[in-house]
C-alpha cells in the first residue's frame, strides 16, 4: 500500500464515520425537541442498525491493517493526519473489544433510557428509572474493561472524557477546591442576600426567546450557522463547524435561567465554530470534555456574569421587560445573577456553589461504577450529600436525582469535567487580561476579542493536540489555585467579606 492511498482511505473512513454520527445525533435532536412523546421504540430500531453498521465499517481487521500501516510511517505523516491516526487506533482498540451485538443493545438502551428519564423526571419517580439505570451502570462497568482492564472501572470511564484524569488526581483536586470555598460559603450565610425576587417575576416566553436571539448576536453566533431549540435539559449538538444546534428551556418564572443557559450553550457552539476547516470530518473535532466545557463555562460565567457584560445588555433587557425591570438597575441585576446561595439545582447555582454539586455526582458514581452503591439507593445518597454538602434539603426526585440527563445517556465519568473546565478557563481569562483589554470590549457588549483569543489559543485546534497539551497551550502549566482564588476574590468582593 501507497502512502498517499493509505491517507485517502483514512480519509474516506472518518467521513463514513461522520455521516453515521451525524444520522444518529439527528435523530436525537429530534427526540428531544419536537419527536411526539411515545416513538421512541421506532428510533431504537434505527439506532441500533446504525450502530452496528458502524461498528462493522470501523471493527474490522482491514482497519486495523490501515492503522498499523499509518502507525509504521507516523514520521512521513504532517501532523494533522498523524494524530487522526492515533486517535483513531485508540479508538479502534476499543471498539475491537466490545462485541457488535453489545454495541447495538448498548445503543438502543441509551435511546430507551432518554425516554424513560423524561417520564421519570416528569413524575418526579425515581423508580420508573431505576431499572434503566441498573442496566447503564452495569454497560458501563463492562465497557470500563473493555476499555482499559489495567485501570480501575471509574478510571478508566473518566479517561474517556479527559484524559490522564483519575480518581486519585480528582479527590485531591476536589478536596483542596472544598477546603477553600467552604468557609466562604458560610461566611455569605451570615450576610443579608440581594433582592433576586425581579428575576422570579412573570418573563413571558416570546420576550425571553427575543432575549435568545439578541444574546446569540452579541456572541457573533451567525444564526445561518447555529440554530437554537428547546428541550428539557439543555445541550448542544455540533454536526460540523458549519452547522451547530443549540438548546435551551424556558421558564415564565426565571429569568436567568433561559439567558444563561443560552450563553453556556453559546460558548459549546462557539468551540465548535472555530474548529479549523481541516479537521472537519474527521475525529479530531474535539480535545476533551475539560476543554469543552472550558469555552461554554467560560462565556456564561466569566464573561456573562461579569458587571461589564451585564451593564452591556442591560438596555436590551429593559426594553424587552419594561415593567419587570422598571426600577433595576444594572448593578442590580448583577448582584442578583451572582447571588451565592445553596440550591437544588446544579444548572441554576452560582459559580461558588457550583463546584458543591459536581462533587454530589462524583462521589455517587464513584460508588455506582465501583459496586459499593446499588442503584436503588442512589436518591437516599443522592439526598444525604445534597444535606451534608449543600445543607439543603432535597424535596423530591425531580429536583434530585432525576435533575441531569447525563446518566441516561450512559455518560459516567463526564460531570468533573464541569469542575476541571471552569478551573482551566479560571487561569485561560488571567491570561486573556494579560494580552488584551478585556473588559473594555466586553463592557461596549464586543466579545469579538474574547472569541478571538480563545479561537487562537483553544478552539481552531480541535483535538489536534493532546488536551494536556491544548491546556497548557492556553493556560500555561495548569495551577488550579488560580480557580480558587478567582472564585473567593469574586465572592469577597460581592458580599464584603
Amino acid at each position: 500500500m501507497e502512502l498517499q492511498e493509505a491517507l485517502a482511505r483514512l480519509s474516506e473512513l472518518q467521513r463514513k464515520q461522520y455521516a453515521y454520527n451525524a444520522a444518529s445525533s439527528a435523530l436525537f435532536l429530534d427526540s428531544v425537541t419536537v419527536a411526539p412523546r411515545d416513538t421512541a421504540e421506532g428510533r431504537g430500531v434505527a439506532l441500533g442498525i446504525l450502530a452496528g453498521e458502524q461498528h462493522k465499517l470501523f471493527a474490522n481487521e482491514e482497519v486495523g491493517k490501515l492503522l498499523d500501516f499509518l502507525a509504521e510511517r507516523k514520521e512521513e505523516l504532517p501532523l494533522s493526519q498523524r494524530r487522526q491516526a492515533e486517535e483513531l487506533k485508540r479508538s479502534y482498540d476499543q471498539l475491537r473489544r466490545i462485541p457488535a451485538e453489545e454495541y447495538m443493545a448498548y445503543t438502543m438502551l441509551t435511546n430507551e433510557a432518554s425516554d424513560v428519564w423524561h417520564r421519570a423526571k416528569e413524575r418526579s419517580d425515581f423508580s420508573l428509572f431505576q431499572p434503566v439505570l441498573e442496566k447503564l451502570v452495569a454497560f458501563n462497568q463492562k465497557f470500563a474493561g473493555y476499555y482499559d482492564s489495567t485501570k480501575a472501572p471509574y478510571d478508566a470511564l473518566l479517561n474517556e472524557y479527559e484524559r490522564g484524569t483519575d480518581m486519585a488526581y480528582l479527590d485531591k483536586f476536589f478536596a483542596a477546591l472544598r477546603e477553600r470555598i467552604v468557609p466562604v460559603i458560610r461566611a455569605i450565610g451570615e450576610k443579608e442576600q440581594p433582592d433576586d425576587s425581579f428575576l422570579h417575576q412573570c418573563y413571558p416566553i416570546e420576550g425571553q426567546k427575543k432575549l435568545s436571539d439578541y444574546l446569540m448576536e452579541v456572541m457573533g453566533l451567525d444564526r445561518a450557522h447555529c440554530g437554537i431549540g428547546e428541550t428539557e435539559h439543555p445541550f448542544t449538538l455540533d454536526f460540523n463547524n458549519k452547522d451547530v444546534r443549540i438548546t435551551t428551556n424556558y421558564d415564565e418564572h426565571n429569568l436567568s435561567f433561559s439567558m444563561y443557559s443560552v450563553i453556556h450553550e453559546g460558548g459549546h457552539a462557539r468551540h465548535a465554530l472555530g474548529v479549523s476547516d481541516e479537521l472537519q470530518y474527521t475525529c479530531l473535532t474535539g480535545a476533551s470534555m475539560g476543554v469543552c466545557e472550558s469555552q461554554s463555562r467560560f462565556y456564561e460565567n466569566y464573561i456573562g456574569r461579569s458587571l461589564p457584560f451585564v451593564e452591556a445588555v442591560f438596555p436590551k433587557l429593559r426594553e424587552l421587560f419594561p415593567e419587570q425591570l422598571k426600577n433595576v438597575t444594572a448593578e442590580q441585576f448583577y448582584r442578583a445573577v451572582n447571588k451565592a446561595q445553596p440550591s437544588l439545582i446544579r444548572t441554576e447555582a452560582d459559580e461558588l456553589t457550583y463546584p458543591l454539586h459536581i462533587m454530589v455526582r462524583y462521589e455517587i458514581e464513584k460508588q455506582l461504577i465501583g459496586g459499593t452503591l446499588a442503584v436503588k439507593d442512589v436518591p437516599e445518597t443522592w439526598n444525604r450529600l445534597y444535606k451534608e454538602y449543600l445543607g439543603v434539603d432535597v424535596p423530591d426526585d425531580r429536583r434530585g436525582c432525576l435533575q441531569d440527563s447525563h446518566w441516561s445517556g450512559g455518560s459516567f465519568g463526564y460531570f468533573p469535567s464541569y469542575a476541571l473546565g471552569s478551573a482551566y478557563g479560571a487561569q485561560m481569562l488571567r491570561n486573556m487580561e494579560a494580552d488584551m483589554d478585556v473588559w473594555g470590549s466586553v463592557g461596549r457588549g464586543d466579545l469579538s476579542g474574547v472569541t478571538a483569543w480563545l479561537r487562537e489559543k483553544v478552539q481552531r485546534y480541535g483535538g489536534l493536540l493532546e488536551p494536556a497539551d491544548l491546556v497548557e497551550n492556553a493556560c500555561g502549566a495548569f495551577d488550579q489555585s488560580v480557580y480558587a482564588d478567582y472564585l473567593v476574590e469574586k465572592y469577597s468582593a460581592l458580599y464584603g467579606l
